[in-house]
């Protein structure tokens, strides 16, 4: 499964690896519109995840993963074959965050399914940290691709990725789900879990502040290298590579520290400790480059050491019969702040001169430690619960 993801995500960051340098200035595009194209992956995961994870509730999750990772692929592949502007762009990269809505969570459903029962914790961390994996991978072909061969040789390069998934799909055996009865789009049980919500709304925060640094991460570097100067091995694809593929161990790391020292606890302090990292970074936009990439990997491992521990905390807190709306409520939250982060991080950049701005660049890291600083408000105010359940739920954390 972990593999298959790793192919799923090959398309996941084609466009922001390539936005600044190619498809910008091809188009041109400002910012805010280069942002809210790359949104456009996450706006389309958010519309149909609730609808394809709540639908594994009801059939065997392998089969939406199946096709959702097929979607994935042909879409990516169509943006290289048809895509010329912002909005052909943006409606068929909408198209492709379609398909991924069937492969992720549903990926997880399917995933959680077939293992024994007990503890899933690590389980599913590895699942989720092998995301950064495949975005670090996603980072290096597309931009390795891109100045070769063009950014739409990348995208068609890249497009080939989910066949992995496809594979691992039709190797697995089939497992149909309890029948259950009721509303498919019925998230009155998850909003009256007040401990799973908590862990939801903070993921929404973790999304905002991953998905806006992901689009404009080469930006920034291309930002550092055009005015500090950088080794010249220090290219933007070795950058951007290096800041997901650390990721993997600091989510796996920062579950640990949440299963030993409590994982509101622990989600709390890399999520302050994220917030800081960003905020030194923007102040220091003019420093020496070998500084900034020093601060760029520091925060390449407080980003994402908070992701497995609020899946897994989630996934723990689900009821078994409503896990799948569980899910996908936890993706529409989080995706739909994903899209949020990359265009109000690109509107920051345009309100404050630009990307050739180190204003612009401080005020775009203020926006992204602002969003990650309302998940430890999110995770104190799911402590608040009624009297009769506060203890199990301070005990749970």
């Amino acid at each position: 499964m972990c593999i298959g993801q790793i192919g799923n995500l090959l398309p996941h960051v084609t466009l922001s690896a390539n936005l600044a340098q190619h498809l910008m200035p091809a188009w041109g595009l400002s910012a805010a519109e280069g942002g809210l194209m790359a949104s456009g992956y996450a706006f389309g995961y958010m519309l149909a995840v609730p609808v394809l994870t709540t639908l594994t509730d009801r059939i065997d999750a392998r089969l939406v993963l199946l096709w959702g990772s097929i979607v994935s692929g042909l879409a990516t592949a169509a943006f290289g074959i048809f895509a010329q502007g912002f909005w052909s762009g943006t409606a068929i990269w909408s198209l492709a965050g379609v398909g991924f809505a069937g492969a992720y969570m549903p990926g997880l459903k399917a995933l959680t399914d077939r293992l024994p029962a007990g503890d899933t914790s690590r389980a599913v961390t590895l699942y989720t940290s092998s995301f950064s994996l495949g975005v670090g991978v996603s980072f290096l072909v597309a931009q390795i691709v891109a100045d070769r061969w063009g950014w739409r040789a990348a995208f068609l390069v890249t497009g080939f990725g989910p066949v992995a998934m496809v594979v691992a799909c039709l190797l697995m055996k089939g497992q149909q789900p309890a029948p259950k009865a009721g509303r498919l789009l019925n998230f009155t049980p998850v909003f009256a879990n007040r401990e799973a919500l908590g862990y939801i709304l903070g993921y929404g925060a973790h999304c905002f502040e991953l998905y806006g640094i992901r689009t404009w991460l080469v930006g920034f570097w291309t930002f550092v290298v055009a005015h500090q100067g950088a080794p010249s091995w220090l290219s933007p694809v070795a950058l951007s590579f290096c800041f997901a593929v650390i990721s993997m161990p600091a989510s796996i790391l920062g579950n640990e520290a949440a299963l030993k020292f409590g994982r509101h606890r622990a989600i709390t302090v890399v999520m302050i400790a994220s917030a800081c990292v960003a905020l030194v970074i923007g102040l220091n936009s003019t420093a020496p480059g070998w500084m900034l990439a020093l601060l760029l990997l520091v925060y390449g491992l407080t980003v994402p050491a908070d992701s497995g521990a609020l899946t897994a905390g989630m996934s723990a807190a689900a009821t078994s019969e409503h896990r799948g709306a569980t899910l996908a409520l936890h993706s529409t939250v989080g995706f739909g702040l994903s899209a949020l982060g990359a265009w109000g991080t690109g509107a920051a950049l345009d309100m404050a001169g630009g990307p050739q701005s180190a204003t612009g660049w401080l005020l775009a890291f203020i926006v992204l430690a602002a969003g990650i600083a309302v998940g430890p408000l999110a995770l104190l105010w799911s402590r608040m619960a009624q009297p009769g359940k506060r203890r199990s739920s301070i005990i749970s954390n």
